[in-house]
């Protein structure tokens, strides 16, 4: 039975019954109905900031696409307007912005955050951690999400995980990489842990957003820069700024991208729009990452052909030393406070786990793929 006609068969047995508690009855599900009619009438204007530059591919296209699937889901129900990095806050400021309730949403990465919560970095990369598939693994399936939830509460946040750019490239260096010592004093734009990794290694990490990047290596305010890998990379131009580019990504195997909702404001949602808002992250989690895994191939070869880029590979000793400090720098930040040794107990033990099931089915299928 359709809703309409059940609601009209209830008012003609109230009517039937006038003289019986039944009549009462019928007029509170008539009010009860007219109320959730106009519950679902409401709607939402919402303002969506990012740290990315406007209309930048993967990254910025991810959250304009982010905030036109959730109008488009909600029906208009939640109108999200987005603002690309410095349109309303500056890039940078986006985590205050939402949790002052300046606006409703941010979309951004959280090891920026890392001055506000430490433990924020385990939401978006850990040198030699998880990759994009462990990482879903972890916040969908293993309590990573519950913890995200907890360490951003205190803000007024609620994270959801809205993108991830699949194992990125080690990054643009204006001189070679032999050995460690070519790591000392070397100026390079590198955020959250893989920064102090740096630094331990004798290196100074600089945090610039995207925008300010290419100026700043052409021009030799920094020596190097890691960014995300060959699509944003070529995007920007850092083909022209340096000449050496080294691979694997250490610092980020896996970087999540986020979804921030101002929990005032999230709250207000009904449950329906709750659900949207929840889903439509979810979304483009998987497409920003299907994107990355279909663009990255074309970008790196017009990289090498094109634009003769050579792409090199970071020695071994250079990559076990930075494995080493990067475990000191991880084990160290556990340390420091409760809040973060529970998530770093939990990403560790996530990562333990699922390191071992794919070293028998990824890794030994990929070496079974390379053989032939």
């Amino acid at each position: 039975m359709k809703r309409r006609d059940f609601v009209k068969a209830l008012g003609g047995l109230g009517g039937g019954l006038a003289l019986g508690g039944l009549a009462a009855c019928g007029q509170e599900q008539k009010s009860g109905a007219a109320s959730v009619a106009s519950s679902s009438q409401q709607t939402f204007e919402w303002k969506m900031v990012t740290t990315w530059p406007e209309g930048f591919p993967g990254l910025g296209t991810g959250a304009e696409r982010l905030a036109k699937l959730i109008t488009a889901m909600s029906g208009g129900r939640i109108n999200v307007k987005l603002y690309a990095a410095g349109e309303l806050v500056p890039a940078l400021e986006v985590f205050d912005a939402v949790s002052g309730g300046t606006v409703e949403l941010g979309h951004g990465a959280s090891y920026y955050w890392k001055g506000k919560a430490p433990a924020a970095q385990f939401f978006a990369a850990v040198p030699f951690g998880m990759n994009a598939q462990e990482m879903n693994g972890w916040l969908y399936y293993g309590g990573g999400q519950q913890l995200w939830d907890k360490v951003y509460a205190p803000f007024n946040l609620k994270p959801f995980p809205a993108g991830n750019t699949g194992v990125q490239m080690g990054g643009w260096f204006n001189k070679p990489i032999n050995t460690t010592r070519d790591l000392q004093g070397l100026r390079m734009r590198i955020p959250g842990l893989g920064g102090e990794v740096l630094k331990r290694a004798g290196g100074v990490p600089v945090t610039l957003p995207g925008g300010e990047i290419f100026t700043s290596l052409k021009t030799g305010v920094i020596d190097a820069t890691e960014w995300v890998g060959p699509w944003n990379d070529l995007a920007f131009g850092l083909h022209q700024a340096a000449k050496y580019y080294y691979t694997p990504g250490w610092h980020e195997p896996g970087s999540v991208l986020e979804c921030m909702v101002n929990m005032d404001a999230y709250n207000t949602l009904p449950d329906d729009l709750k659900l949207v808002v929840e889903n439509a992250c979810k979304a483009i989690n998987m497409d920003m990452l299907a994107e990355y895994t279909a663009r990255n191939p074309a970008a790196l070869e017009a990289l090498k052909n094109e634009h003769g880029v050579e792409v090199r590979e970071f020695p071994a000793e250079v990559l076990e030393r930075l494995r080493r400090i990067s475990e000191e720098v991880v084990a160290e930040l556990a340390a420091s406070d409760p809040l973060v040794a529970e998530v770093h107990a939990s990403f560790r033990d996530f990562q333990q786990e699922a390191q071992a099931w794919h070293a028998v089915s990824e890794e030994a299928f990929y070496r079974a793929r390379r053989a032939g």
